[in-house]
């Protein structure tokens, strides 16, 4: 599944990872995706790996004085957050995301792309491989990171449908531990829709066992109601969180999580 070792390895995919859309334009090599890879490289052995004092104690006045000079060179506001498109590659539609965002330190990532379902509609399918600092119980992924991993492919698997919106209700099933450092095949996919609520299911496989799977009900937002959700959360966090461009975005009539919509006022 991986070119080199360590979860900081970028994940090999079959061709069908590229047969819809192509290349993902998010996973390329860049200078944010790499100093990400080391972030999380880092995290692995700070949690998993036997490290003498000493080292780490050299090493945090190190990391103190990377996060001081980008700190100081970081601009003002934050970084720019394009709105997913549901015409383009999924690894794409949250570049930042914890769960599949090659920008994201925080994330494994988890690796997506979109196939051709049976019903004809586009289902997402993926590749995982959990290091260290995903553990939970000893040699198995936390619990909580596969619930987390769910959400995301729940909620991305619906964008390319064209009916796409914000988690309600997450169900999950836990059918037996699923192993760290081991290579996982992942499906989601949208299962129907009623109204404004949207139903997906997804599933998580070790060597096609069925580790864990979930169901998940998602309700579609208009662009205004999803503006609005914005806007307040902007405010209790004092603007720190808000894409300036984004209200403009809406405005102009910007499909907002695959939703479409009047444009906001």
């Amino acid at each position: 599944m991986t070119a080199g070792d360590g979860p900081a390895a970028r994940p090999v995919l079959p061709e069908e990872a590229t047969a819809l859309h192509g290349p993902a334009a998010s996973a390329v090599d860049s200078a944010r995706n790499r100093a990400a890879a080391e972030v999380r490289r880092l995290a692995d052995l700070l949690v998993g790996r036997p490290l003498a004092d000493a080292d780490l104690a050299r090493a945090a006045v190190d990391l103190a004085g990377v996060a001081d000079r980008l700190t100081a060179a970081a601009g003002p506001g934050r970084r720019h957050r394009v709105m997913p498109d549901h015409r383009g590659h999924p690894q794409d539609f949250f570049d930042t995301s914890p769960v599949i965002g090659y920008a994201n330190p925080l994330a494994p990532p988890v690796a997506i792309w979109a196939v051709r379902g049976e019903t004809g509609q586009p289902e997402l399918r993926g590749r995982a491989r959990f290091g260290y600092a995903y553990e939970g119980p000893p040699t198995c992924v936390h619990g909580g990171v596969i619930a987390e991993t769910f959400d995301e492919l729940l909620g991305a698997c619906n964008i390319p449908t064209g009916r796409a919106g914000m988690t309600g209700t997450l169900t999950i099933r836990y059918r037996r531990p699923t192993p760290l450092l081991a290579d996982l095949d992942l499906v989601a996919r949208q299962t129907h829709v009623e109204g404004r609520k949207i139903f997906a299911w997804a599933g998580i496989y070790h060597d096609g066992e069925l580790t864990a799977e979930a169901d998940g009900v998602f309700i579609e937002l208009a662009p205004q109601r999803f503006l609005d959700v914005v806007s307040a959360n902007a405010e209790s966090a004092g603007g720190e969180v808000v894409d300036p461009e984004l209200r403009d975005l809406v405005n102009r009539g910007a499909r907002i999580m695959g939703v479409d919509g009047p444009p906001a006022t």
